[in-house]
């Protein structure tokens, strides 16, 4: 084997991990795929034996090509950070061996969401230090900052993480509560929204005009209540692993996305999208 094939081979070895840590850091895998090419192409015009340990070097150059394009969201004018809509992975929710093997690389959607939140070097600091155990002296080289304010960024970033909601309960329980929901839509039955809405339920809608987001269950009522004028159909979908509703038209075409995070029992937290060019950019399920 030429010490090129040994590189490259070497490369592959790794490029699973890097593309994880990647997505979980731009909340895109297409966008970690083009970072983890991007340090091949790097890789590729290193002299040969000039690096000694190799993971090490990659999770660098990734690293930093990924703090870059975090950077590059938020100095963009058009695409506004706290807009970005989390990548959602939509299947049906029948829990074929198909739809498991998407969903296994699909990123959870309430750590997408508060990832969204974050500033880019926060991001990058808790993202590899808590999800893939990068030490904090690694890191801070990649923020041009010292240890200990790449401490403060992790320690700052996981804060706000654990202040959202994650789900609780088995899949089959929160697609009970799910289902609870569009049986009281459904039906018009408000108490019974009432029921399986948190009190403190927190609503993120993506609308054409741009994104929306409230706390408590009223809008989300008079949305359903408003609602029952069409003659939408809803059923029950997986977003990211969690269920969630698909609305469509009598024709089949998709007038809404809810992406549900059911706690104890409740949905404490709801992303809506009704975009129409959002949704376009889906890969969403065909009724049958």
């Amino acid at each position: 084997m030429t010490a090129e094939a040994g590189v490259a081979a070497a490369f592959e070895g790794e490029r699973e991990r890097l593309v994880a840590m990647a997505h979980r850091v731009l909340g895109s895998r297409p966008d970690a795929e083009d970072a983890v090419q991007e340090a091949w192409l790097r890789l590729s015009r290193q002299p040969s034996g000039s690096i000694d340990n190799l993971a090490g070097w990659l999770t660098t150059v990734v690293g930093r090509i990924c703090i870059d394009v975090l950077r590059t969201r938020t100095t963009r004018p058009e695409t506004p950070w706290d807009d970005d809509v989390p990548e959602l992975v939509v299947t049906e929710d029948d829990d074929s061996p198909e739809d498991r093997a998407v969903l296994a690389d699909s990123v959870g959607l309430a750590l997408l969401v508060v990832l969204g939140s974050l500033g880019p070097d926060e991001r990058l600091a808790f993202v590899l230090h808590d999800l893939f155990a990068v030490p904090f002296a690694e890191i801070a080289p990649m923020l041009d900052r010292s240890t200990d304010a790449t401490k403060m960024l992790a320690s700052r970033a996981r804060r706000k993480v654990r202040g959202v909601p994650r789900p609780t309960g088995r899949l089959q329980q929160q697609r009970e509560v799910v289902d609870a929901f569009l049986a009281a839509a459904r039906d018009g039955d408000l108490d019974g929204l009432l029921q399986v809405l948190d009190p403190d339920v927190t609503w993120r809608l993506h609308t054409p005009r741009g994104t929306t987001i409230s706390t408590g269950p009223d809008g989300i009522v008079d949305a359903v209540r408003r609602g029952q004028r069409s003659r939408h159909t809803a059923r029950r979908v997986l977003v990211n692993g969690e269920p969630g509703i698909l609305a469509s038209t009598e024709a089949g075409r998709p007038v809404g996305l809810m992406a549900c995070t059911v706690v104890d029992g409740r949905i404490a937290g709801i992303v809506s999208i009704v975009d129409p060019r959002r949704l376009a950019e889906l890969d969403l399920p065909a009724r049958d």
